[in-house]
């Protein structure tokens, strides 16, 4: 993977994030962040989001559960720290201070 390839998804990654941290419940399934990243250019399908999901499940920022065919993603707290900023987790952009 080059670089950029490398900067565009640890971005996806924290967009994912932030859009689970503004969700009351702290959950989205796979459709609604497939729509979320693509408010924010990176145009990127169900399975590349799906994937990413699994890697950030893998990093422990979140768990994702199946409904049916669909995966649930929840924030966990770690995921939660990242995005307030309180830690740091890699292979995720680094949110930035005003945010």
């Amino acid at each position: 993977m080059s670089d950029f390839e490398e900067y565009l998804t640890s971005d996806a990654r924290l967009i994912m994030l932030r859009e689970l941290n503004r969700q009351i419940d702290g959950r989205l399934n796979e459709v609604l962040l497939t729509k979320a990243l693509d408010t924010f250019g990176h145009n990127r399908s169900r399975e590349w989001v799906r994937t990413q999901l699994r890697k950030l499940a893998e990093l422990g920022a979140v768990k994702v559960t199946e409904a049916g065919s669909i995966l649930v993603a929840a924030i966990t707290r770690p995921g939660i720290d990242h995005v307030e900023r309180r830690s740091i987790i890699e292979g995720v952009a680094r949110p930035s201070p005003e945010q």
